[in-house]
């Protein structure tokens, strides 16, 4: 019985370890880039409030459409900041959801709160990059009285997540050069999306471009910058949103 007994505490210890070291992995993300703390600043455009999420308000127009971004996997909610700035300035109020240990995994219904905080608007899409798209996707797949726009940021519905028959807006966006997915999932997931679905290879792009975070392990080196990567993210998505007012 002793010998069951440490054997079993040996067990538990060697849990908590690798439970312990997989919350401090998860909580310490790669640091946003200069550019990404610079773009949490209002100004004459966009005004932005950091508290439960993240949130970008055009100040010129009078909008009615929305769009939700879940981040990528163990990527700081911020990275996403300039593309969010620059959707808002467009005329689109603009929300990153901050996630559970920054894995969207935990926090997959975290639109349910954004839309009730926004009765105003009328018309939504939700969106992430990589594992935060796959978590969008699933999130349209069970509420789709809620959302009428998809887009995808180097990622895909997960199995189980069909959407080909759904009345549903999607734009799924890829780069050429990403080394963590590769162009043939992208174009096989395509059977799972709508037939209407917007299709946008960046040539030269990679997977970490589409934030503000730096390098990221596994990924293929760019060939285009990282400006003209999210200039042209920042169209394709502009294109759904403009599709929905």
């Amino acid at each position: 019985m002793r010998r069951r007994y440490k054997i079993l505490i040996i067990i538990l210890l060697v849990a908590l370890v690798i439970f312990t070291g997989f919350i401090v992995w998860a909580e310490t993300p790669p640091s946003p880039m200069k550019q990404a703390i610079n773009a949490l600043k209002s100004d004459s455009n966009v005004k932005v409030i950091s508290g439960q999420w993240l949130t970008f308000k055009p100040t010129t127009t009078n909008y009615t459409t929305g769009l939700i971004i879940y981040p990528g996997g163990r990527v700081d909610y911020r990275s996403y900041a300039p593309l969010a700035h620059a959707i808002a300035n467009e005329g689109y109020l603009t929300i990153i959801a901050p996630m559970p240990l920054n894995l969207a995994v935990f926090g997959a219904n975290a639109a349910n709160d954004v839309i009730k905080s926004y009765p105003e608007i009328t018309s939504w899409a939700i969106g992430g990059h990589s594992l935060g798209g796959t978590m969008a996707a699933q999130y349209t797949y069970q509420n789709p009285s809620k959302v009428q726009g998809l887009v995808l940021w180097a990622a895909y519905p997960a199995t189980g997540n069909n959407l080909s028959k759904y009345t549903l807006l999607v734009t799924t966006v890829h780069g050429s050069n990403d080394g963590l997915i590769s162009t043939a999932q992208i174009q096989n997931s395509l059977e799972m999306l709508p037939p209407t679905t917007v299709y946008v290879e960046l040539s030269g792009g990679n997977h970490a471009q589409f934030g503000y975070y730096g390098d990221q392990s596994g990924d293929n080196p760019a060939t285009i910058t990282r400006e003209a990567q999210q200039s042209q993210t920042l169209n394709a998505t502009v294109e759904l949103l403009q599709k929905l007012k």
